[in-house]
């Protein structure tokens, strides 16, 4: 087991009309004047921004309202975000929503008290020092965002997809009612699920093998995901598996699973994120349905460098029986291939709906390399022509 520092500061408030404490968490949190972001009509359809807005207010909370944050959040929101905070004068971010109403939030706080553009920080031309605090009411389980220190976001301008990590991202709290969840179309809820099971699995597939409590931690999210997405999608207000969800979703990425890992440079082995950034960044794709894309090309890509690692996904995870560990972690692939399927998700990039041209797996792979200047992953590290056989074999 590696050292470790872990650091998780956000209180959580979690079950049934948790919702209705949000204006007392600013409160405590020292704000006075909030920024109240969301996505799209379902949040203002349902009477969530509501009933938030009128926490608020009891709280003796002011707020001004952004709405229109997209899925693969935009940095042109985000810059809008800034330019009303300024103008408001506003000393707290609220987001309700899933990770990308929060990523666009976190963006939002740090390009607030910084004087250039915000996207520097994306292209690492300048280091997060001071963000403003935020909180967060969920009404997705996916991301982890709520309890995470990155945020990602895409510049509409030239399709890239950018992630950025400091610890100044990490909410002050986080609402979560699992009833929030419900009306979730399956879809969503199934792609929010598979991007629940990647974080953790970047994590596992990474760094040490002698890393027991942790990966015994990260099996166990991993076994919980699995029978309660099932559930959730045969029956969407089943109260138990959607709160199972919401909170495997925030132990995912909240840095836990990770602990005594280590990594490439970094918690984790992340090559499978890196992969669908590129995807999503040049043709809009959900993210979770990107994960589950490409999963299988990269693991049967990295395979023979981590043998006894796949082997125990495959018995710890999967319920493979079989003795033998080359077997048994071709068995684990395909059997978690076949959940996703179960699941609704694709498990290549013709099931996403894209056919990639020569000259596309080219372009994904130049990206995916920040134009030749890095590598990737760190269970096998992946060079520019590593990653566009992986878009090639995920095909």
């Amino acid at each position: 087991m590696r050292d470790f520092q872990f650091y998780t500061p956000t209180q959580v408030v979690f079950g049934r009309d948790s919702e209705q404490q949000t204006g007392q968490l600013v409160r405590q949190s020292g704000g006075t004047k909030a920024l109240l972001l969301y996505g799209g009509g379902s949040v203002v359809r349902s009477g969530l921004l509501g009933r938030v807005s009128a926490s608020l207010r009891d709280a003796g909370v002011a707020c001004v309202e952004l709405g229109g944050v997209v899925p693969n959040p935009r940095l042109s929101k985000v810059q809008e975000g800034i330019a009303l905070c300024r103008r408001e004068g506003v000393d707290f971010l609220v987001a309700v929503g899933g990770g990308s109403v929060i990523d666009s939030a976190k963006a939002i706080g740090c390009g607030l008290v910084y004087d250039g553009d915000v996207w520097d920080f994306f292209e690492r031309k300048a280091i997060v020092t001071h963000s403003v605090p935020m909180g967060c009411v969920l009404t997705l389980a996916a991301t982890g965002s709520e309890m995470s220190d990155s945020c990602v976001i895409t510049n509409e301008e030239n399709g890239k997809k950018r992630g950025l990590g400091s610890n100044l991202f990490r909410p002050r709290f986080a609402v979560m009612n699992p009833e929030l969840t419900f009306t979730l179309p399956p879809y969503q809820t199934a792609a929010g699920c598979t991007d629940i099971l990647s974080h953790t699995m970047e994590r596992y597939f990474s760094g040490e093998e002698e890393v027991e409590p942790t990966d015994y931690i990260a099996e166990g999210v991993l076994r919980t995901v699995i029978e309660m997405a099932p559930r959730a999608l045969k029956n969407p207000e089943d109260y138990d598996a959607r709160a199972a969800i919401l909170w495997a979703g925030s132990l995912s990425h909240n840095g836990l699973t990770g602990c005594g890992r280590g990594g490439n440079g970094r918690i984790g082995d992340w090559a499978c994120h890196q992969l669908e950034h590129e995807l999503s960044g040049m043709f809009d794709v959900t993210h979770g349905a990107g994960l589950a894309a490409v999963f299988g090309a990269w693991a049967r890509y990295v395979l023979p460098c981590a043998p006894k690692r796949f082997a125990r996904f495959a018995r710890n995870v999967m319920c493979v029986k079989e003795p033998d560990d080359g077997k048994a972690a071709l068995a684990g692939i395909e059997a978690f291939e076949a959940f996703l399927r179960f699941i609704g998700m694709p498990t290549n990039l013709r099931e996403l709906g894209l056919t990639l041209t020569d000259a596309q797996l080219d372009e994904l792979a130049w990206r995916c390399s920040f134009e030749g200047t890095r590598n990737i992953g760190s269970i096998r590290v992946l060079e520019r022509a590593d990653m566009r056989e992986i878009y090639r074999l995920a095909q």
